[in-house]
C-alpha cells in the first residue's frame, strides 16, 4: 500500500509507492521517443485487456465497454502512485507524519490512433479529453476522502511520459498540495486587501497592456507570466471567473479546445515539437475559495534541465523574457 510522508520543515508530501517502481525503464533516463508499436501498445484499439477495466469512455454507437469502437477511454493506472482500496489512516512515526496512501489514478487514453498528438490539430481529441476530465472530477468528488484532484498531460519523456501514444492523467489526493495551497493563500490575501480576484486583474491587465497576451477567445487568454520560471511557459485562464474547472460548461470548453489546439499549434511549429507539461489549476474539492481563486491552466515547455542552483534557491533562470517569447509565438 502507497502512503504520504510529511517533510516536517517545509510541509511538503512526499507520496512513497513502490508500485511505480514496476514500470518499465523507471530507474533509466530516456532522451529516445518511445517507438512502441500499435501491436503492443496499451493504449491502442484492440489492446483493451492490457489495461485495467475502463471507468469512463466515449464510445459511438454504444459498443460493449472494454470492447474496440472507442473515442476516448479512462482506465485506472497500471501503477498506480495511489489506490482507491483501504482506508484513509492518518499516523506518526515519532514526530514524523503520515498518511496511508489512499487515493485514484487514472489514464485518460486522448485517442485511439497511436501517432496522434495534440500537435496534430484536431480539436475534437482536445474537446473529447476535456469532456472526460470533467466527468472524472465530478465522479471522483464524490468520494469525501479525496481533498484535491489533479489533471495533467506530460507529452514525451524529457517531461515523464512513459509511453508515447498521447494520453492525460488524473490524480486524486487526501490532501492539498503545498504548492496550491501557497496559490490559494496568494490569491486570498490580494483579496483581501483589494476585495478583488488576482487573476481577474491579471486577466485585465494583460489584455489592456497587450506586452504578453497570445491570443483570446470569447472565453479564455492564453498570455505568457510576467515571472515565467521555463522559456515559453504560458498560462491559459477563462474570462470567466470560476474556481472551479469541473463546472465548465459544455459551449466554455470548446472555446478552451479551440485555443488549445491553436497554441499548440504555434509552440509545434516554432519548436519543433518539444516535450511539455500541461497542468490544469484547480479548487480544492470541499474548500470555499469562490471568491478569490480562479482555476487555470500551466503549460511548459521543456526546453532544458532544472539544475543545482534552482533546487537549491527555487530560483529560475530564463533565458528569454515573456514579452519576446510572446512575440516569437506570434509570429509562427
Amino acid at each position: 500500500m502507497p502512503e504520504l510522508r510529511k517533510d516536517p520543515i517545509t510541509g511538503t508530501w512526499v507520496i512513497i509507492s513502490e508500485e511505480r517502481r514496476k514500470r518499465p525503464k523507471y530507474y533509466q533516463i530516456v532522451v529516445d521517443k518511445d517507438i512502441s508499436t500499435p501491436e503492443h501498445c496499451p493504449f491502442c484499439p484492440g489492446n483493451e485487456a492490457m489495461t485495467p477495466p475502463e471507468t469512463f469512455a466515449l464510445r459511438p454507437g454504444n459498443p460493449a465497454a472494454n470492447s474496440t469502437g472507442w473515442d476516448l477511454r479512462v482506465v485506472p493506472n497500471k501503477f498506480p502512485a495511489l489506490r482507491v482500496e483501504g482506508q484513509l489512516r492518518k499516523s506518526g512515526e515519532g514526530f514524523y507524519d503520515k498518511i496511508s496512501g489512499i487515493g485514484a489514478h487514472e489514464v485518460l487514453i486522448d485517442t485511439p490512433r497511436h501517432g496522434h498528438t495534440w500537435f496534430d490539430g484536431d480539436e475534437t481529441v482536445i474537446r473529447n479529453t476535456l469532456l472526460a476530465a470533467r466527468a472524472r472530477v465530478l465522479d471522483l468528488k464524490k468520494d469525501t476522502r479525496f481533498k484535491y484532484i489533479m489533471v495533467f498531460k506530460n507529452f514525451g519523456p524529457t517531461a515523464g511520459a512513459s509511453l508515447s501514444h498521447s494520453h492525460s492523467q488524473l490524480i486524486a489526493l487526501p490532501v492539498v498540495p503545498l504548492r496550491v495551497q501557497e496559490e490559494i493563500e496568494g490569491a486570498r490575501a490580494h483579496f483581501e486587501r483589494k476585495e478583488r480576484c488576482i487573476f481577474c486583474d491579471i486577466i485585465q491587465y494583460e489584455s489592456e497592456t497587450d506586452r504578453r497576451l497570445l491570443m483570446e477567445n470569447e472565453h479564455f487568454i492564453v498570455l505568457a507570466p510576467y515571472a515565467p520560471r521555463f522559456s515559453f511557459e504560458l498560462a491559459v485562464y477563462p474570462k470567466r471567473h470560476e474556481p472551479a474547472f469541473e463546472s465548465t460548461p459544455d459551449h466554455e470548453l470548446a472555446g478552451l479546445s479551440a485555443i488549445l489546439t491553436e497554441t499548440l499549434g504555434r509552440v509545434g511549429r516554432l519548436l519543433n515539437r518539444p516535450d511539455y507539461n500541461l497542468i490544469i489549476h484547480n479548487a480544492p474539492c470541499r474548500n470555499s475559495v469562490g471568491d478569490f481563486f480562479h482555476w487555470h491552466i500551466e503549460f511548459m515547455p521543456v526546453l532544458a534541465r532544472v539544475a543545482g542552483f534552482e533546487w537549491g534557491t527555487g530560483f529560475y533562470i530564463n533565458p528569454i523574457s515573456p514579452e519576446e517569447s510572446v512575440q516569437e509565438l506570434k509570429a509562427v
